[in-house]
């Protein structure tokens, strides 16, 4: 089930909302775990089984870090955090990487790994993330240990941001899941924020991706440069308003269950560098790589080689994250030679520049990542690089291009508007009444539009559900 369907929309989140809101306070949390697993196993009930483990070893980790520490015993503390951590990443590797490992040692003739063909549970990259935490801040003081195994199930299988995030960790929602505000006001901010983001899914990033699974189906010779770069054109919106737009939804749902999230996205392209751009790009995971990995390994407070090893390992770590693939390492790595160079002499330079310039440096950065982040063939990576670089085999330009940019330039020029904060900052100009009085005629078309296009299309991917 995603919050993109027709069942969600108009079927699971009215029953879970109903139920929820004629519940007692005190068995609110009961209630959503219980609808929590609902969501979970709708497509895949026997995937339950890793979450309820998942569930039961932090839970029992973090009493016995607390149990430990009470009595003065820090390596046996520690010794349970280290626990915590290797059976969440062996759950992540085993179904993650185990047949991507095992194909990728058989292609060089070492085949004693067998590949298992194992299915990805859903959202596993995320909450396995949430649940480590949990217990690396019991055991740093930063957050306390939760005794009811109920809230702290509510936590780990809280379904607004279960299978695709945002990462919230913890101690953020510690407060919340013991005493949470419920008001008509947040109630209806959360609605509106579900329902922009619920379009950007839908009517933007849905568009954006037939046009770029267009391109990235092309042979190498139809290629043309000014194709190429409208097909990563389409690409770096659809993954910004697929995954921006989950998010949102996130933080909606969030909201109308009495919850409060951090924003995941900051206007990413609008950035003026690659160091800002990963201040404002999937921020829930930059945060999290930065506390549980950057700042253990030292940080920036280290000799220049430390440094440059530390950037490497955790952009490494970030690449292998977004999928058990090389291409994704490849990426991580690409951008951790952009931040190294920023870092060490790049922005320093950039800061003399004028912001157009640097805005055009940075977009173009992350519009060739996006080539790398997409196309797991290398080949036909290459050969799409090339042709963006000048070097299509199909020429500068072709009547499928022409006829590419005529069919979709409106939802390009409508999608470009929209990943930068020009709406927002004439909405903010509006007076109240004219805002009173626009916003349930926006949301209403948002909603109608929405649903008339889930109705009729049978194109609804969802990018970070592979993560």
């Amino acid at each position: 089930m995603v919050f993109s369907s027709l069942y969600f929309l108009f079927l699971y989140l009215p029953i879970v909302l109903l139920i929820y809101y004629i519940a007692p306070l005190r068995l609110r949390n009961a209630v959503l775990l219980v609808f929590n697993l609902i969501f979970y196993g709708w497509g895949e009930p026997k995937y339950i089984l890793i979450m309820f483990a998942s569930i039961a070893i932090d839970y029992t980790h973090g009493m016995l870090v607390t149990r430990c520490k009470e009595r003065g015993n820090d390596k046996g503390a520690r010794l349970a955090v280290a626990s915590s951590v290797v059976f969440n990443l062996a759950l992540l590797f085993f179904f993650k990487y185990w047949d991507f490992i095992a194909r990728s040692l058989a292609a060089v003739g070492l085949g004693f790994l067998p590949v298992l063909n194992i299915r990805l549970p859903i959202g596993i990259s995320f909450y396995t993330f949430q649940t480590m935490s949990y217990t690396i801040d019991v055991y740093r003081g930063d957050a306390r240990c939760q005794k009811n195994i109920i809230t702290f199930g509510t936590f780990v299988t809280l379904f607004p941001q279960l299978i695709a995030g945002p990462i919230i960790k913890y101690k953020d929602l510690d407060d919340q899941l013991e005493h949470r505000a419920h008001s008509p006001e947040q109630f209806a901010s959360g609605v509106q924020v579900f329902v922009v983001g619920l379009a950007k899914k839908v009517l933007l990033a849905n568009n954006l991706g037939m046009l770029w699974d267009a391109y990235k189906a092309m042979p190498a010779g139809q290629l043309t440069t000014a194709g190429a770069w409208l097909g990563i054109l389409a690409f770096s919106l659809q993954l910004y308003f697929d995954f921006s737009g989950y998010s949102d939804m996130a933080i909606g749902l969030g909201r109308m269950l009495g919850f409060e999230f951090s924003p995941n996205f900051n206007y990413p392209y609008i950035s003026r560098s690659i160091t800002e751009f990963w201040r404002r790009w999937h921020i829930s995971l930059g945060t999290w790589f930065r506390e549980y990995l950057y700042i253990p390994l030292g940080g920036n407070r280290v000799s220049r080689g430390r440094l440059l090893f530390n950037l490497l390992v955790v952009w490494a770590a970030t690449g292998i994250w977004h999928g058990a693939s090389w291409n994704f390492l490849l990426w991580g790595l690409y951008f951790a030679v952009l931040l190294i160079l920023e870092k060490f002499f790049l922005l320093q330079f950039l800061e003399r520049l004028p912001a157009a310039v640097r805005h055009v440096y940075t977009l173009f950065l992350v519009a060739v990542s996006w080539a790398i982040f997409a196309i797991e063939d290398f080949g036909h990576m290459g050969a799409y690089l090339a042709a963006m670089f000048g070097m299509a085999e199909g020429g500068l330009a072709d009547g499928a291009f022409r006829y590419y940019l005529r069919s979709y330039l409106p939802t390009l020029a409508v999608s470009c508007a929209a990943a930068v904060p020009l709406g927002a900052r004439l909405w903010c100009r509006l007076s109240v009444r004219r805002k009173q009085l626009l916003l349930p005629v926006l949301l209403m078309a948002g909603l109608l539009l929405s649903t008339a296009y889930l109705v009729d299309a049978t194109y609804n991917p969802f990018l970070y559900f592979r993560f």
